[in-house]
């Protein structure tokens, strides 16, 4: 797929994925999952070496956790668009006995879930044992996690921000989807994070910003210069400034989509803002 589209047309399909699932069930959370379409493709299009042939224990591979598992719909839609199962599986999503349920799950097996996620504030700690696994078996591959930034008032998120700085977990890269938007609100409303890179670097991160999140080059960029750090001692945080809904016009920015499914009108609205020369499942 990578040779016959380019990374943008990848993402816009992905977009459009991502709005039928949750159009099609009248369920899901579609806002932070467009927001993030960016870094899941240029993660699974390029940064990371796996393989499809999909193992849970993963020797010689990179890992990715997924720690704010509601936007489970961009997570879907990249793992079949990048070859983990077939794109018609999408279908499926949040269907009785389906392995695409609205939280990822691991009982069912599906390729590429490594942990059931969606209770908040607890991925950082799964991947810095993994992190830490790699470590005591020799396997040089990195691990990678993402947070929402409402999460991160969590506190088992600081415990575990605490432990990887002061065990020097410096073979792992967490990224914040940094919006500043949750579903009661902004972040700055509902709970304020402040300066978050200076408590990030207080406890012992090295921390790297990407003001454009939504761009797929820039986002390529910052995920390289994190794994050139890797290896020094400490463990790498990227705030990776999107926004909420990006690519629909009425869903940007709002974060009254943070688990609203659009109507049969919004999602062909919506659907005439992501063009794609791929198929929709």
């Amino acid at each position: 797929m990578s040779e016959k589209h380019t990374p943008e047309e990848i993402c816009s399909q992905i977009r459009r994925d991502i709005l039928r699932m949750v159009h099609a069930v009248q369920s899901g959370h579609p806002g932070g999952s467009l927001g993030c379409v960016e870094y899941f493709q240029a993660l699974y299009g390029e940064i990371m070496n796996y393989s499809t042939d999909f193992t849970m224990d993963g020797k010689g591979e990179d890992l990715f956790f997924l720690s704010n598992g509601h936007i489970s719909p961009v997570l879907y839609s990249t793992l079949a668009r990048n070859g983990f199962f077939p794109v018609e599986e999408l279908a499926t999503f949040r269907k009785i006995n389906s392995r695409l349920q609205g939280h990822p799950t691991t009982h069912e097996g599906l390729p590429g879930v490594r942990m059931a996620s969606g209770s908040l504030g607890q991925g950082l700690s799964v991947a810095i044992g993994a992190a830490q696994a790699k470590k005591l078996n020799g396997d040089s591959s990195l691990v990678y996690s993402l947070h929402g930034d409402g999460e991160l008032q969590e506190g088992q998120i600081w415990e575990a921000l605490m432990y990887a700085a002061g065990k020097n977990v410096d073979n792992l890269i967490s990224t914040i989807d940094y919006n500043g938007r949750q579903i009661d609100g902004d972040t700055d409303q509902v709970m304020p994070l402040g300066d978050l890179r200076a408590k990030l670097e207080a406890f012992g991160w090295e921390v790297l910003e990407e003001k454009n999140g939504n761009d797929y080059a820039s986002v390529i960029k910052t995920l390289n210069l994190a794994k050139e750090k890797t290896g020094k001692k400490k463990p790498i945080a990227i705030m990776l400034y999107t926004e909420m809904g990006a690519g629909v016009d009425f869903m940007v920015g709002s974060h009254a989509w943070h688990g609203k499914a659009p109507s049969d009108a919004q999602l062909e609205t919506a659907l005439g803002q992501l063009p794609s020369s791929l198929s929709d499942y």
